[in-house]
């Protein structure tokens, strides 16, 4: 079995539909600690672009990600209907600011289809399966790829 087919739900498995501008995303329901309401995030300097900074959870410090920044759709502009989707990703939680938290999705026997090869391994490593529901085609995320290379490879240590 290839890593991107390792990374694909079992059936039954339940998925949570998130909006990032008009595209949806799921993300594994597993990984999703909790889902808050916007607040502006404390800035930390020298952050990259897709780090709008962090955010005080029950006295622990997470970063909070621009998800649709990280994801190369340009920046987000946060506003009172965004969410804070907390989620456990390898050995961090972090919040990821999306749109708007939209559905449940519970995962069928061929309902994800491994995604297009478009050129970009990049595409690839951020996107582990596509999926089509009544909406429209819905990515599914590889949240271990939002961590940047060095951080990733350090959780892993």
């Amino acid at each position: 079995m290839d890593a991107a087919a390792s990374r694909i739900p079992s059936p039954g498995a339940e998925l949570i539909s998130v909006r990032i501008g008009e595209q949806a995303y799921a993300i594994d329901i597993m990984a999703v600690r909790e889902i808050r309401g916007w607040t502006a995030a404390t800035p930390l300097p020298h952050a990259p672009p897709h780090v709008l900074g962090m955010m005080n959870l029950r006295g622990a410090i997470l970063p909070v990600i621009d998800l649709g920044a990280r994801l190369g759709l340009g920046p987000a502009n946060p506003s009172a209907s965004s969410v804070v989707v907390v989620a456990q990703i390898g050995e961090a939680q972090m919040g990821l600011v999306v749109d708007a938290v939209s559905d449940i999705l519970t995962v069928t026997e061929g309902l994800i289809q491994p995604p297009p090869e478009v050129g970009s391994a990049d595409s690839t490593a951020y996107v582990s399966g596509v999926m089509t529901t009544d909406t429209g085609i819905v990515s599914l995320l590889a949240l271990d790829y939002i961590l940047p290379p060095d951080i990733r490879a350090a959780a892993a240590a």
